[in-house]
């Protein structure tokens, strides 16, 4: 296989096959083999509380690479407004408490921004992905997409904010893309696609 330091399999630290299923499908058409790790659930969870994606991804891929003899690899993603400080930011998944449904973080971000519009609407998503080996990080790579914070939700694809985020090079909210325009623009698209460049 070429890319990603030639490695050959890697374990996902989660226990979410969603999220697994959307990275084989990134995955495709490479030598690489990724599963998610065995026994997930009975680890005691990632505190991701670092200020920033890039610690919260090496913490979590360096936490859970010490509980595999395989690669691993984990990811930190979000949405950033500048006009709200940055916010959701880190917090996204929490943005609106601990369990909050995708809609309760929706209303909660479209309320912060009441009143504001053009460039004050502007965001965009980030993910990072760390790979780590038994406690030591091997790779980090991150992926963003620029976007804009629409009045009320679109769509009905994808998950989170994107039934409010619109990307204009395609005129839609992420929620109205395919599956196959998702994955040739979005941030995590992105940064998978840098983990494959990554050279032997």
């Amino acid at each position: 296989m070429s890319g990603a330091g030639g490695l050959h399999r890697l374990v996902l630290a989660s226990g979410n096959p969603g999220k697994l299923k959307e990275y084989q499908v990134l995955a495709s058409g490479h030598a690489l083999k990724l599963q998610l790790m065995p026994g997930f659930a009975a680890i005691p969870e990632f505190p991701e509380n670092a200020p920033t994606f890039a610690e919260n991804a090496a913490g979590k891929a360096l936490y859970y690479s010490k509980h595999s003899l395989d690669p691993v690899f984990a990811d930190d993603s979000g949405l950033v407004v500048p006009a709200l400080g940055g916010a959701p930011g880190v917090q996204s998944a929490r943005y609106a408490g601990p369990g909050a449904s995708d809609n309760a973080k929706i209303a909660k971000l479209l309320d912060a921004l009441k009143g504001k519009t053009g460039s004050e609407r502007a965001a965009y998503f980030v993910c990072v992905i760390a790979v780590a080996l038994q406690g030591r990080c091997a790779i980090v790579v991150s992926g963003k997409v620029d976007g804009t914070i629409l009045e009320s939700p679109r769509g009905t694809g994808g998950f989170g904010y994107d039934p409010i985020f619109y990307f204009s090079p395609l005129a839609k909210a992420f929620a109205e893309l395919s599956a196959e325009e998702k994955n040739g623009h979005s941030h995590r698209g992105k940064a998978f696609r840098r983990l494959m460049e990554v050279p032997d």
